[in-house]
């Protein structure tokens, strides 16, 4: 029997809102720095968040979580399926 191992990443993950435009800046500490165009308000930076990735990583949204920070800049990601070396 075969076990199927689980691909995940954890990202720390510094967030700017109401930024001028999206975009990953690069590293920052020991994770990245994330821009956003959408305020911190309703989940609207959370979302936009989720959706560049996505589109960045070339992955399901679904894969990808918020694990801590919700209400902060800094913010912890799990992206399933999808290791650090991938990432190079």
């Amino acid at each position: 029997m075969k076990k199927h191992l689980q691909k995940e990443l954890i990202l720390n993950i510094k967030v700017e809102p109401r930024s001028s435009r999206s975009e990953i800046v690069g590293p920052y500490g020991d994770g990245i720095k994330v821009k956003l165009t959408s305020p911190p308000v309703d989940g609207k930076a959370n979302k936009e968040l989720i959706d560049l990735l996505s589109k960045e990583f070339k992955i399901r949204k679904k894969d990808i979580e918020i694990i801590s920070g919700q209400n902060s800049r800094y913010k912890i990601i799990r992206i399933t399926g999808l290791t650090k070396i991938e990432l190079n």
